[in-house]
């Protein structure tokens, strides 16, 4: 019986290290404003992820990809409504957000994607697949390119009405060309301190620095612990959770809280995380009571982040080899 248990230690152990094959991740809803003009509900998501991306779920919901020149992207979107017009358009990324072009304004990425339909006339409720396709050219320049797939629906002007409304809903491209591996994702919290907001409410910001090689989409929660009477208070949402960061680019997240909360001491600890890229930070603060003022950071943790897998996998060894060497001791003084 105790070897029994020894081996099933063992088990447990590279279960817990991550040697066991992961879950699936499943794929976003789909993005559904109204149309204007009718009343009904314009949908489009993604369906495709490379397999090399299967545990990223930025790219469930855009189209993410790293490819060389020469190389040919394809994607399927689904798409709800009854008259719908599907296309590509421009977007960047402009002082930390993903910037939309108006209408149909091309750019390079654009100019390479091509859709296997336009146009589609859909019963209530019913979908339809389009097929995205996106070669990228054998001399194309090193460099990440943003764009948007888009569904629009809506009403053409006639006569009696001069004004036409549209209603569009769309997937976010992020294609970076280059030869090679992927640059990296990374990104720093450097900053954490308190605030006051002229009214009245206390908040927790902090700078982002894209320190990698791709664009970054930042969203994230803080929570509060070991405030006075030891009080808890979270998670609440960053408020700008749609930040998007191009490559050394910098932001700051804010945290907005509720104006009972007492000024402190807390203890905080803010996560950030962009698809696998996630990092926390702590620090023990107190509010300022003076109405747009900041406040002390009495301490400051070092940043944390998910161990790289090399390490993981080095310590699994080392813990392995040891129960190893255990096991066999055990088994010998059986004997």
């Amino acid at each position: 019986m105790r070897r029994h248990w020894v081996l099933l230690l063992v088990l447990a152990f590279v279960q817990a290290a991550g040697v066991m094959p992961a879950a699936g991740h499943g794929v976003p809803g789909a993005s559904s404003p109204q149309d204007p003009a009718a009343g009904r509900i314009i949908g489009i998501k993604l369906l495709d992820a490379p397999e090399s991306r299967r545990a990223d779920p930025r790219a469930h919901a855009y189209i993410v990809d790293h490819v060389a020149p020469g190389s040919t992207i394809e994607r399927r979107v689904e798409v709800t409504n009854e008259y719908v017009n599907v296309y590509a358009a421009a977007a960047t990324i402009t002082k930390g957000e993903f910037t939309l072009a108006p209408e149909r304004a091309p750019n390079e990425l654009t100019g390479w994607t091509s859709l296997d339909t336009a146009d589609l006339e859909l019963a209530a409720s019913e979908t339809a697949q389009v097929r995205t396709t996106i070669p990228v050219p054998r001399d194309a320049a090193a460099g990440e390119r943003h764009g948007v797939i888009w569904a629009q629906a809506g009403t053409p002007t006639d006569r009696p009405h001069s004004l036409t409304m549209l209603g569009r809903v769309g997937v976010r491209m992020y294609i970076d060309v280059g030869p090679g591996g992927e640059p990296p994702s990374d990104f720093k919290i450097e900053r954490l301190y308190p605030t006051r907001a002229r009214d009245g409410r206390g908040e927790v910001r902090a700078r982002i620095h894209n320190t990698g090689g791709r664009a970054l989409d930042i969203s994230g929660a803080l929570s509060l612990f070991d405030g006075p009477g030891g009080l808890r208070a979270g998670p609440f949402s960053a408020a700008k959770t749609g930040t998007t960061l191009a490559p050394g680019d910098l932001a700051e997240a804010v945290v907005p809280l509720d104006a009972r909360l007492p000024d402190g001491p807390w203890t905080v600890a803010l996560t950030l995380k962009s698809g696998l890229v996630e990092h926390t930070t702590r620090a023990t603060i107190t509010f300022p009571t003076t109405p747009g003022s900041a406040g002390a950071v009495a301490a400051s943790a070092a940043q944390q982040g998910h161990f790289p897998t090399p390490v993981v996998a080095g310590l699994s060894v080392l813990v392995l080899t040891a129960l190893c060497f255990l096991l066999s001791k055990f088994l010998r003084r059986r004997r």
